[in-house]
């Protein structure tokens, strides 16, 4: 087939003056309309969208991650970082550590430094207004070990909804699917925390509420990190996180995996951040979430739980504190119409229990055969602990471009 050499994008008003949504027309040699692989002919005219790869998240604070995992690296482009903040490599570093595989009993035994490279954008340890790249070489990858699963699809995993979508798949540890991809979220997500921190004192700390059905009950105004990473599970209550611990490790011993949850809380986050109707700042954070791998559900303030309770119940009163406003109780998650309410953000995210797991499954190959499966290489049995700097990261990301976007909009004196 001859693929297109160019594409004409086009657009603006209709016969009726009506507004037409661009699209991008595939011409090949002959100039000749090309249908692409996969989509019919009524529409070889197809929408286009610059973001349609759906590579890159942000507004004005944007990044774009790149890498899989088991190829030479992986990393992330930051663009749109103010100049003049202090960007430090240990930072960022530190929090790549608190994500790396290998590092506990109770996470996979991948043996990955994860040590990060500043490429551009960053001299005399500041940003210089230009994009950030940052670089994790992958030093120990070995896709031999998914040669077995060369022609057939992994339950629960994105191996068959790639292939559709794409035509082809990486079945080398699942490419782009991988939480490996999360690295550049992370290493990003340190340097937003630092302006936040810098610029508001914002503080985010994210730990395991619960695994499966073992939960804790977390002071959330005095919970520190360091009471975060008194252990490996990163559940700040130590009784609860010895239950955990031992429950994790038994399941894995059964060959198998569990889930849970992560609570989040950000402090001191300036009233006013969020874009109604389609920004509005939860919606935003649910987005960020939601794209993390293994998430499946999302929840801020109340959550599913304030649908149990009437509208007296659940209202959140209002008081002067000063000259600031504040509220008494905190049910909305300090979000009120999309926009921050200055009162501590308080989410939640849901993760499923690990895909790969070392019992038979049935399955079927790429050419619809059915057979059975069990997965061998490296895996978590419990993804929570290495998942709470990646929630961590997203919010901040989420926030801080909300933060600039504020700063955008409205100038004060």
């Amino acid at each position: 087939m001859n693929w297109p050499i160019s594409g004409l994008m086009s657009g603006g008003l209709g016969e009726r003056g009506d507004i037409v949504e661009p699209f991008m027309i595939l011409l090949g040699e002959k100039g000749e309309v090309v249908v692409p692989p996969g989509r019919s002919p009524h529409l070889a005219a197809c929408s286009y969208n610059e973001r349609m790869p759906g590579n890159t998240f942000g507004t004005l604070f944007r990044i774009s991650t790149w890498g899989e995992s088991h190829g030479a690296g992986i990393g992330v482009t930051i663009d749109g970082c103010p100049s003049g903040i202090p960007i430090l490599r240990d930072e960022i570093q530190l929090e790549l550590d608190r994500r790396r595989p290998g590092q506990s009993r109770i996470t996979t035994q991948r043996s990955e430094a994860d040590q990060v490279e500043i490429l551009s954008g960053v001299e005399d340890d500041r940003s210089t207004g230009t994009p950030i790249a940052l670089l994790v070489r992958n030093s120990d990858a070995r896709p031999e070990a998914y040669d077995s699963l060369r022609e057939v699809y992994r339950p629960s995993h994105a191996d068959y909804t790639y292939q559709a979508k794409y035509g082809l798949r990486s079945w080398k540890g699942g490419g782009r699917a991988s939480a490996r991809e999360t690295i550049g979220r992370v290493a990003a997500g340190a340097i937003a925390q630092r302006i936040l921190k810098d610029a508001a004192g914002v503080e985010i700390v994210a730990f395991v509420k619960r695994i499966q059905d073992i939960e804790a009950h977390v002071d959330l105004e005095g919970v520190t990190r360091d009471d975060v990473e008194s252990n490996i599970v990163r559940c700040p209550d130590p009784l609860v996180a010895e239950a955990m611990i031992a429950h994790i490790e038994s399941v894995r011993k059964n060959g198998d995996s569990v889930g849970g949850v992560i609570e989040l809380v950000a402090r001191k986050v300036p009233a006013g951040l969020g874009e109604p109707v389609f920004d509005r700042l939860e919606a935003d954070l649910a987005k960020a979430m939601l794209s993390l791998p293994a998430t499946k559900g999302f929840e801020i303030g109340s959550g599913f739980a304030g649908t149990l309770l009437t509208g007296s119940q659940h209202n959140d009163a209002y008081y002067m504190e000063g000259s600031r406003v504040r509220t008494r109780t905190n049910r909305s998650g300090g979000v009120q119409g999309g926009i921050s309410s200055g009162e501590d953000i308080v989410l939640r995210v849901a993760f499923k229990p690990t895909a790969t797991i070392a019992m038979t499954q049935e399955t079927v190959t790429t050419t619809g055969d059915p057979t059975v499966l069990r997965a061998k290489g490296r895996h978590d049995p419990c993804v929570l602990p290495r998942a709470v700097p990646m929630v961590e990261a997203m919010a901040a990301l989420v926030l801080v471009d909300h933060w600039l976007r504020q700063r955008a909009q409205r100038v004060q004196p």
